[in-house]
């Protein structure tokens, strides 16, 4: 059942969301340029840093178990417990700065994101009619573009200015404000007649759903398509132009504004032209500029604008798919989006796998492999299926089993 928000209600809870995904997005993505300033700060070697990194990547695999609260217990009590977390584990490294609580840190907040964002997913899809889900979501993504526009160079001045803790403080009382404000914000809406008590059941509820599974391999394919050449394109450009600095510091900029115009377009269009249509217009505007990627990269400049291209139509596809998420199974709406986040995690892992041995052939394999990855994205997005059928369809496969 939906619960319709009053208009100046739902626009203040959608800046309140935005305004938090901007910035625990801006905790998570400032390890990654900060990498040499945070190593020297704790006096550890880089290999210290990434072990902490690839803990947190797999965290991934853990949004699973969690998004479930968010069914049994409703949206709001998931969104405080995310929000707790990240407040707690920040708070760690401003009152104990050092290398132990720099990787609770980083671990913990993620845990936390993991459990906030799926329940903050969920309540729009809850609140929002499908019609109108689409721009909501979009909006709330900006947190994500914005973050790298804005927040890395807030993050810079702080380090800069009184060292490299200095941004935790700031992101321990962000969080805690926002908890205030969620609390005072966001209605209570207890959890839904239809909705599974325990995790396992509700796991099974939404895997027993073949449109569940098409959605997640939707997921999965377009999340490699990135990957591929995510990972690579440093290498690639260093390789062709001998300018890492300026070229990663160019492709940078562009990627992040990339990102912002490919969340302002699918806030505008999404609803408009359809989801459906529109991850269809995403993921054929990204095969198209991966196949024109090693033609464009004989300069610099046409380098940096076909990854801009790239990024932006990957984001377009990724952000217009959310409220795709949202109505494929509204029973276990959070389950659904907690697995949707894993299934990313497991896409960004098995890209990064898979993008040096392509590259031991030539940028052109990446490419070539982003373009098929996203012809099979397309294709589960054919199988995906909206409505009630899934639910009854679950529900019987279930009683099956039994």
């Amino acid at each position: 059942m939906s619960h319709s928000l009053r208009p100046a209600s739902l626009r203040v809870q959608v800046g309140l969301f935005t305004a938090i995904r901007l910035a625990v997005n801006t905790s998570t993505r400032m390890i990654y340029p900060f990498l040499a300033v945070f190593a020297r700060g704790m006096g550890v070697d880089l290999a210290s840093i990434s072990l902490v990194l690839t803990v947190r990547a797999l965290m991934g695999a853990l949004s699973p178990l969690l998004a479930p609260i968010a069914d049994r217990r409703g949206r709001k009590t998931s969104m405080l417990l995310g929000l707790g977390i990240f407040t707690v584990s920040a708070a760690l490294v401003a009152i104990w700065p050092s290398y132990t609580t720099f990787f609770i840190a980083v671990v913990l907040g993620y845990l936390g994101i993991y459990v906030y964002l799926p329940a903050m997913q969920a309540y729009l899809g809850d609140s929002v009619a499908y019609q109108q889900r689409g721009q909501v979501l979009a909006i709330t993504e900006l947190g994500w573009s914005v973050s790298f526009i804005m927040g890395m160079p807030l993050a810079a001045f702080l380090i800069a200015r009184y060292g490299w803790q200095a941004p935790f403080p700031l992101a321990a009382a962000g969080a805690f404000l926002m908890m205030g404000l969620v609390t005072w914000l966001v209605p209570f809406i207890p959890a839904s007649h239809g909705a599974v008590s325990g995790s396992l059941k509700n796991f099974w509820r939404a895997l027993a759903a073949p449109s569940v599974m098409a959605a997640l391999a939707l997921s999965l394919t377009f999340t490699c398509a990135n990957e591929v050449v995510n990972v690579v394109f440093g290498v690639w450009m260093e390789d062709s132009f001998n300018l890492k600095i300026a070229a990663l510091g160019a492709a940078s900029a562009v990627i992040g504004f990339s990102e912002l115009g490919a969340e302002g377009l699918s806030a505008w269009l999404v609803d408009r032209l359809g989801k459906e249509r529109a991850v269809t217009i995403g993921l054929s505007g990204n095969a198209l500029v991966a196949l024109t990627l090693p033609w464009l990269g004989r300069s610099l400049v046409g380098a940096t604008v076909g990854l801009g291209l790239f990024y932006l139509t990957f984001e377009f596809a990724i952000v217009c798919s959310l409220p795709l998420m949202t109505e494929i199974l509204p029973s276990a709406r959070a389950t659904l989006m907690g697995l949707n986040v894993a299934v990313f995690s497991l896409g960004r892992a098995l890209g990064a796998w898979l993008a040096p041995q392509f590259y031991a052939w030539g940028f052109w394999a990446n490419a070539l492999a982003a373009v098929g990855f996203d012809l099979l994205a397309m294709l589960a997005l054919s199988r995906i299926k909206i409505g009630k059928g899934n639910e009854d369809l679950s529900a019987a496969m279930i009683e099956q089993e039994r």
